[in-house]
């Protein structure tokens, strides 16, 4: 029988987060680039849990429980140096972004998405993502980037159901 992914079991989602923030701090270090406070507080959101979230979701999570006054611009850019350094991913569909599982490496986002709980789980197919170059390929398409995002039930939703 398949396993059932993390995302979708009862886990320690505290260890997810800190994870996820300790390899942000470790890339971003290595990039030579600035994960400031804002930055770092924006991805430790996104990783909250395993649903995507969307900038006024985090907008509005920084004003209630932090006291911020972020503008919406402040939350697009903070969203974006995550996007630039592969931290998380935008799931188009939903306008909303999820925390990368492997930022170590560049690669394309591919997502199983739950229409019942609203889970996304990151896939990662490199046979996917060669398939959709070389079809585009045989149209003489440049492929620039690309996101896979597919729409179903996970197993505990299709249990409930």
């Amino acid at each position: 029988m398949p396993k059932t992914p993390l995302a979708c079991r009862p886990h320690d989602h505290d260890h997810c987060v800190s994870h996820a923030l300790a390899e942000a701090d470790t890339l971003c270090a290595r990039q030579g680039v600035r994960l400031t406070a804002l930055r770092k507080r924006v991805l430790e959101l996104v990783w909250q849990s395993h649903k995507p979230l969307g900038a006024y979701d985090i907008l509005a999570v920084l004003s209630e429980q932090d006291g911020r006054r972020a503008a919406p611009p402040t939350v697009y850019r903070a969203l974006d140096f995550l996007l630039e350094n592969g931290l998380v991913h935008r799931i188009a569909s939903l306008n909303a972004f999820i925390g990368c599982n492997r930022p170590e490496h560049p690669h394309q986002g591919q997502f199983l998405i739950c229409r019942g709980c609203q889970t996304a789980i990151e896939l990662e197919q490199p046979a996917i993502a060669e398939a959709i170059v070389s079809a585009a390929r045989t149209v003489d398409f440049s492929v620039e980037g690309q996101t896979v995002e597919v729409v179903g039930l996970c197993a505990p939703c299709r249990r409930a159901a």
